[in-house]
């Protein structure tokens, strides 16, 4: 019986992350993958919906300037094939290399993997072999599925969640999105700035992205409306169901009011599910949580030797947060004592139209939580590239603590290339570091990012435009006990 150091079950990019990590410590590890390299961060999610995303946004633009500009459905297919392509097929050859190094350190087995207790592992080959292999540690990487609501029949292919994306032909006509959260809106972004597709979205709350503040959410609509997206404000939904090929969907308004509409496709974005089911998590006593995700400790299961990463314990389904977990929890493993993973200020790109990034807290979060807070917000219209690119709607704003040492809460940036402006201030966040080194540092001209700049020379009372002058374009508030009051003196 063959055994390894780690092994390593679920190739996504927490698996893939954590097995090259353990071969950095020297350690034998296999990496079992029950389907394709990559998982949902290269097939039917991030990097899909990502080149989907940009390709749009070129449309819009081009539409902008030729109102009659269509594009087709088959080129847009080709370019995002094209890049599952690229990044299938760096991963693989990186893995195919690795197993022909002259220390061979990593393993690889295509199967689905089946725990057999803490030691043992069960590999289900496509041929209906069984292997099995003994190691000193587990990582589960073994990621999630969408969630599928039990009232709506999803055949992906009229009614889809992301996964079925990928089956549609042609552009269609018309399609509404169940689910306003970040991916819903994602979605309706993509489909809406193509030009091709009327979009409906459903919307439960008073209006879109509930867990983000107001005026990003509101920047977010304005764009899908324009497009020609309808928002159903304060809708649920109370059947969808696919009638002669189309979907017929109908809502209940807060007022009582139903509406009946049919579309051609439905998109159900409503969250996602951790793949635990069926592994043997049970056979080596893995408990879950609440959610019905893996129990975990900093990465580290009930049972000692077993790690999980990624959306199996959905702390927070990102990429970036996934390859993290399964990085640290390798450390954990086979290196020094390091300080436990910190999700505060996690920084994340929202995918929408303009582009959100943000880190840290919003001021929804500070409010509701009673924390005291300094708020600065400048105007992307006062920014020289932004005037530059001719891409001024959005704005830029930094949280602080209400005090002397106005220490960096969080960052909201919606706008033209926002996510390459939250990057520094995420850097001050993480060291607890105040804002004066980075408010005086020489920032490329003309950049995105000084506008940043600009916000950290307001706190300081040394802003170029001053917000008294300005006060439509560059805010200044203190929030404490629930009430916001300007700064006029700024």
């Amino acid at each position: 019986m063959e055994h390894f150091d780690l092994i390593v079950i679920g190739g996504g990019p927490s698996g893939y992350a954590g097995a090259m990590r353990a071969v950095d410590f020297g350690k034998k590890v296999l990496l079992i993958e029950k389907k394709r390299i990559g998982g949902a961060g290269v097939y039917d999610g991030v990097l899909t919906s990502k080149t989907l995303w940009e390709q749009a946004l070129k449309t819009a633009s081009i539409r902008e300037m030729i109102p009659d500009y269509e594009v087709k459905f088959a080129d847009i297919s080709k370019i995002v094939n094209e890049a599952v392509f690229e990044r299938k097929t760096q991963m693989t050859v990186h893995l195919h290399l690795l197993q022909k190094m002259p220390k061979q350190l990593f393993f690889y087995e295509k199967g689905f993997a089946t725990i057999k207790d803490k030691r043992h592992i069960e590999i289900h080959k496509e041929d209906d072999s069984i292997k099995v292999v003994s190691c000193d540690n587990i990582l589960i990487a073994t990621g999630s599925r969408p969630r599928i609501p039990a009232n709506i029949k999803i055949d992906e292919q009229i009614i889809v969640t992301s996964d079925g994306i990928k089956n549609f032909t042609d552009w269609p006509e018309s399609m509404v999105v169940l689910g306003a959260g970040v991916i819903g809106c994602e979605f309706a972004t993509i489909f809406s700035a193509f030009g091709k597709t009327k979009v409906y979205l459903i919307d439960k709350a008073d209006r879109i992205l509930p867990f983000e503040d107001a005026d990003v959410a509101e920047v977010v609509k304005t764009n899908l409306e324009l497009h020609g997206a309808k928002v159903h404000h304060g809708s649920s939904l109370k059947r969808m169901e696919i009638k002669n090929g189309k979907v017929e969907y109908e809502l209940q308004y807060k007022n009582g009011q139903t509406e009946v509409i049919t579309v051609d496709k439905a998109l159900i974005s409503i969250g996602r599910v951790a793949n635990v089911e069926n592994i043997g998590l049970e056979n080596a006593g893995v408990k879950l949580n609440e959610r019905g995700c893996i129990w975990d400790d900093d990465t580290q299961t009930n049972i000692s030797n077993i790690y999980v990463a990624g959306d199996a314990t959905t702390e927070v389904a990102l990429v970036n947060v996934g390859e993290r977990e399964a990085r640290h929890a390798v450390v954990r493993m086979f290196g020094p004592i390091v300080r436990p993973l910190s999700y505060k200020n996690i920084s994340t790109i929202m995918f929408l139209n303009p582009e959100v990034a943000a880190v840290g807290m919003s001021e929804q979060e500070l409010v509701a939580q009673g924390i005291p807070h300094k708020v600065v917000k400048l105007d992307y219209t006062t920014n020289a590239r932004a005037i530059a690119m001719r891409k001024t709607q959005g704005f830029f704003k930094i949280i602080v603590t209400n005090d002397s040492g106005m220490r960096i809460l969080g960052m909201r940036v919606v706008g033209e290339h926002a996510s390459s402006a939250i990057q520094g201030v995420a850097y001050l966040i993480y060291t607890n570091q105040g804002i004066k080194e980075l408010a005086d540092m020489m920032h490329p001209h003309p950049s995105i990012i000084e506008g940043v700049q600009e916000c950290l020379r307001m706190l300081l009372h040394k802003s170029i435009y001053k917000p008294y002058v300005f006060k439509d374009r560059l805010k200044c508030y203190v929030c404490e006990n629930g009430v916001c009051t300007p700064i006029e003196n700024m």
